[in-house]
Formats: structure tokens, sequence, C-alpha cells
């Protein structure tokens, strides 16, 4: 073995080894030791890269043939489909560009700013293209087969658990996230989505205005799917245990040192979980089973302790609902898909004589819930309807409730219902004695807990259009603003409602010289698919039929809905909108 030549001594002269004995690097410089980005590592790689005779070319011909066939396919499917028409839905995203008659009254920056279609016009024009693609509709339910029947992958929306379960991301990402009260938390949602994140805050204030008015509040933060049913999830979640978010705890410590009441019923549906040994909420749905919510409404009842004042005496009718839940319809599957097959379920549906339950605006009792409340109340939603929970807490407290539910946000969507019903001086509130508010833990994470005014206002005399109790108008006009529509399966709401600012309505029932306008509710998208409200910009002059919102909120005020984001226009009587047939524009 030979020797390793010895190392010098500090100090000595002995001199280096010849320099063409190193690897030849060249010179060390202060560039080779600096971190390069992603772009200059592409650009090294490319410019290093030795390209066949006609390699080159054969890659930026494929390039071009791949970007060039989706839209050849997208505008042969839409000719075809529209009969040669000129306007074919695929150049409807250039109408969000301003138009060569407003480009050429620029004459400076600021001129030039006023006519660029705003973000959320290029957004919304991005979601038509992408929810109107043919390759899109027909490869995307084929993708996500293979990803999850054979990889037991999901989607940005869905995660696949045991035995065929589903789950919701922001169910399990509020489980599993950081603690909803940390301070560092709170302030940087704030800073960056704009929102008021703390509930506290917000639940505290609420109290407090309707204390002034002698009502009392109760809480009921319903838990999520994955903190009940975490087993189904993870083989490491206990089947015993339930999985709050770390500031669960911490809130509700808080909310009874504050004096507030809230009603938690997670313990009490574990102990049904380990007792029954039965899961409580569907498998390919956000949302408790029927008979979870029945006995939670039934301890609800024994909570509050209300004597009862039954004005009918209800019936319960049983009804079977076969149906595929909100989860499995976000992952956008071929419709006959068998990876996750219907669920049936048994329903009990309150009757009042031979009418369904409805709510009594003039009861003591007001419930403000989301889709919790909603799922098996609202027909829509795929469980049958009148069997809710509001139905079932009127039932087990043996008296009319009123109600205000709707489908999503219920950090601040019920509250800005009620607080622009009296704002608009309807008082709302006017012999409650108790509102009950529910609400999905989640919101607890992400939801807008923003202050809201309960103070009662006066009518206002109003230059908005409003149609004579149970008249029909036809009316023509244009489209000023329109709230924002979310695009199919990103949700889990197969309807939603979007809010029209219609303006210069033209009618027959309208005087010429009259300059109107109106705030329009109308249909954005209908079991998981946009109707063409949803596709309508400012600029855009349409035929609607409307008629006062007041005579069709009854059915239609649970859905999921967006409004406008003028606070002035919230204020102002809706008016529900369709489509006039007659014009060709159903």
């Amino acid at each position: 073995m030979s020797e390793s030549p010895p190392i010098p001594p500090v100090g000595s002269e002995e001199p280096l080894p010849p320099k063409h004995s190193l690897p030849s690097y060249g010179e060390p410089t202060p560039e080779m030791h600096r971190k390069i980005s992603r772009e200059e590592e592409a650009e090294l790689a490319l410019k290093n890269t030795e390209f066949a005779d006609g390699t080159r070319w054969l890659l930026i011909v494929l390039f071009l043939l791949t970007i060039a066939t989706v839209p050849a396919i997208q505008f042969v499917a839409e000719l075809r489909a529209t009969g040669g028409s000129s306007r074919l839905p695929m150049f409807l995203v250039f109408e969000s560009l301003p138009a060569w008659s407003r480009i050429h009254t620029v004459r400076g920056t600021r001129d030039l700013w006023n006519v660029l279609p705003r973000p959320a016009e290029l957004k919304q024009a991005e979601r038509t293209l992408e929810n109107d693609s043919v390759v899109s509709q027909w490869l995307l339910p084929r993708a996500q087969f293979v990803l999850t029947a054979f990889l037991r992958d999901g989607n940005e929306q869905v995660y696949p658990g045991r035995d065929h379960w589903l789950f919701y991301r922001a169910d399990v990402d509020h489980v599993t996230g950081p603690p909803f009260l940390d301070s560092f938390r709170m302030k940087r949602r704030a800073q960056i989505g704009g929102t008021q994140p703390d509930p506290i805050k917000a639940i505290i204030d609420f109290q407090k205005q309707l204390a002034i008015r002698g009502i009392d509040l109760v809480i009921i933060p319903i838990p999520v799917k994955p903190s009940i049913e975490g087993e189904k999830f993870s083989l490491m979640a206990p089947r015993d245990q339930a999985l709050p978010n770390s500031s669960f705890l911490d809130f509700k410590a808080r909310l009874t040192k504050a004096g507030i009441r809230l009603f938690d019923p997670t313990p009490l549906m574990i102990k049904r979980k380990i007792l029954g040994g039965e899961p409580l909420y569907l498998e390919s749905d956000t949302h408790w089973r029927p008979e979870t919510m029945e006995f939670i409404a039934q301890d609800l009842a024994g909570f509050l302790k209300l004597p009862s004042a039954p004005e009918r005496a209800p019936v319960v009718v049983e009804k079977e609902i076969v149906s595929r839940g909100d989860v499995a319809a976000m992952l956008k599957l071929s419709p006959g898909q068998s990876v996750y097959p219907e669920e049936k379920i048994l329903i009990r549906q309150v009757l009042v004589g031979n009418a369904l339950w409805r709510p009594n605006q003039h009861a003591e009792v007001l419930l403000l819930g989301d889709s919790f409340s909603n799922v098996f109340s609202v027909d829509a939603m795929g469980w049958g309807e009148s069997a809710g929970f509001a139905e079932h807490l009127s039932l087990a407290l043996g008296r009319p409730i009123d109600c205000i539910l709707r489908n999503s946000d219920a950090a601040f969507a019920t509250r800005e219902i009620l607080s622009n019903e009296l704002a608009r001086g309807r008082d709302r509130l006017a012999g409650k004695k108790l509102v009950i508010w529910e609400f999905a833990a989640r919101e607890l994470s992400f939801g807008n807990w923003k202050l809201l005014d309960l103070t009662l206002g006066q009518p206002r005399v109003s230059r908005f259009f409003t149609p004579n109790p149970g008249e029909e108008v036809v009316a023509t006009g244009t489209v000023a603003s329109i709230s924002p529509a979310p695009r199919p399966g990103t949700v889990p709401y197969r309807d939603h409602i979007v809010a029209l600012h219609f303006i210069d309505i033209a009618s027959p029932a309208v005087a010429k010289s009259e300059q109107l306008q109106a705030v329009v509710y109308l249909w954005s998208m209908r079991g998981n698919v946009w109707t063409r409200a949803a596709r309508l910009r400012p600029g855009d002059q349409v035929t609607l039929r409307l008629r006062r919102w007041s005579e069709v909120s009854d059915r239609y005020e649970k859905s999921n809905r967006t409004e406008l984001d003028d606070s002035t226009l919230q204020l102002e009587e809706p008016l529900w909108g369709e489509f006039d047939s007659k014009t060709g524009q159903e």
C-alpha cells in the first residue's frame, strides 16, 4: 500500500501542487457560490442541450399543434352547437376588453387605467372559458376517474378517505390546521383576505346588540365531518374522541366568560357514536345524517327549556331518499360512475296539515343557520325537503320558529340578511325573545366575522323599480354590475344566485321619462351547471321577467347567494328575475 504524501507543517514554504493538477473549473468567483434561480438553471440547461437534426423543429411543431388543437376543437363544437352563429361563447372573453371607441378617448395614464378591464372581470372570463371547454368537459371526468379509482387521489377540493368516504378539504384544513385564535394568523388573514377574522369579537358584538332589545342568544357550532368521523379519514385518528381545532376549547371558555350561551353538540355526537356504532355523517357529503340532526334538535330543545306554544299539531311522514353527496359532485366524475355510489337515507318530513312546514315570522324564536340546517330542508340539495334542522327543532320545541337560512358564509350571511332587513325599516326582530345562531365549525377558521349593525332604519323613498304585488313585468335594461358566481364543482352546493344591478330599465309598465334601476336576483347555477346569468358582463343588455323578491324568498332565500359590493345597493328592495323566453334568452 502506498503511503500518503506528508502534510507540510504550518508555516512551511513548500509550494502548492501545480495548477494543471487541479480540476479545471476556472478561477473561483463570488458568482460560483450564489444559488441560481430556476429560470437561470433552465437557461443553462437549454444552452447546453444538443438537438439532433430536425428535433428542434419537430418539438416546435408539436408544441404549436398542442396549443392550437384545444381552441380548434372548441371552435368547431360551438359552431355546430350554435348553428353557425357569429356570437360564439369562446369569443365572449374579448367582451371584457375595452371597446375601440373607449380606447380612442385615452389621453393619459388615468384614462388608460379607467378603460382597462378589472382583475375580477378577467378572472371571470377565464373561469367561463375553463367551464365551457369541450376538451376539459370530456377529459376531466376521465382523468379524475383514473386518479380516484386507481390512485385513491382527489382534487383541490376533495380528500378521499377510507371505505369510500369523502371529505371536504376545508373541513380537514380546519381540523388539522393552525389554531384559529392565534393572533399572528388572524392578523395575516386580516391583511391578506381583508376579513375580520375574530369570531369572538363578532359574536360578543352581536350578543350586545340583541341584549339591548332584551333578546337572548345561543351559539351552536356544528363540528365538521373529520372532527367526528376522523377514523374514516386516517387510521391514526381515535374513534372515541373528537378532533376539534386546537383553539376550540379556548373559544368555548372565552364565550362562557363573556356570558354567552353556547350549545356544543360534539360530546353528544361522540357518545351516540360509541353507543350506537353507526356513522353520524353522510359518506359522500359534508353534512350529518338525518337521524343525527334530529337527536341534536331534541337535545337542543332540552337545553333551551322553552315552554311549548303549539299552533297546529304537526305530522311526521317518512320518506326514502337516494342521492349522491356534494363532495362526490365536486370530484366531477361522470354521472354514471360507480366509485362513489348513491346513498340511501330515511328522512322524516314535518307537515302542518297537508302542507310542508314553513317558518313563522311572528314567532318568538329566530334561527340563523347554514347548510347544516338546510340539507334536508331544501330539495335542490338532493336530500329531500321539509325535514331539516329548523323543522325538527320546531317539532321538538312544540312551537313555531322563524328562520333566516343561507347555505354558505355562515360567519356573516344570515346576520347580513337580518341587518339589511332592519336597515330597510322592516323589524325582523319584533317580538323575538331568542336568537339561535348555527354555523359550521370550519367558519371559525375561514369565515369573515365582520361586525354588522342591527339598528332599525326608516323605510326610504326609492327610485328603484318595484312591480305591483303579484305582478310580473317584462323589462329590458343594462347590466351595470353583477356579483361573482362560483365555478361549478368548486363549492359544496349545486345551486347559486347572483345579484345584478339593472339600470336603464325600459318596459311598458314604466314611464319613458323615468330612469329607473333595480337590484335583481337570478339563478346563476342549477345542479352544478352555470346558467346564462353566470356569463353576464357589465354592459350587456338583457330582457328579464321581474317580480318582487318577497314573493319568492320563502323558496329561494336558503340558496347560496353572492351580493353586490356596493353596500347602498344591498339596502334596496331586490327583485327576482328570469330570462324572458319570448326573446330567445331563456
